[in-house]
């Protein structure tokens, strides 16, 4: 019977290290919130957008303030590495509307987010993993043609 509750105590006290262990490992993470908006005159309201290093995920959310609907000047925002801005951006146009200019899978996309239209929103959230700090890394609309001055610098770390 001593045996038992010894036996069950240690369990116990196990467990509770284990779920005190994840519950700490999930209360490290530190999501940091972006905002940034495009218009009807294809420009994004930020030049830049930095994510401090201690940050494990970025969740984005980006608005439409134009009136032009998707079809017409749609928006999204595609983080990628800057050399591979152009192959990216003009892979998505092949890839059509439907698939918010993106070609399905293309490894070279960090993160992005859904084409939107004037007066509409989308947020997505990334893990910072996947990032380098101090990389050299760019986020752009991939709407055929909006990228060549529809981008910034993105800095993590």
């Amino acid at each position: 019977m001593i045996r038992r509750h010894c036996v069950l105590a240690a369990l116990a006290i196990t467990a509770v290290s284990l779920a005190g262990a994840s519950h700490a490992a999930f209360a490290a993470d530190k999501v940091c919130k972006l905002e940034i908006a495009g218009n009807d005159q294809m420009q994004y309201d930020k030049k830049e957008l930095v994510v401090a290093s201690d940050c494990t995920q970025v969740e984005l959310t980006l608005s439409h303030t134009g009136k032009l609907p998707a079809a017409a000047m749609g928006h999204n925002w595609v983080l990628v590495k800057t050399a591979d801005v152009t192959a990216v951006a003009n892979a998505g146009m092949a890839a059509g509307l439907a698939n918010n200019y993106l070609t399905t899978g293309d490894p070279h996309v960090i993160a992005s987010t859904k084409i939107v239209g004037g007066g509409q929103s989308t947020t997505i959230t990334f893990p910072t993993s996947k990032l380098t700090k101090g990389g050299d890394y760019t986020y752009m609309c991939t709407f055929p043609g909006h990228y060549v001055i529809m981008k910034g610098t993105f800095k993590f770390g």
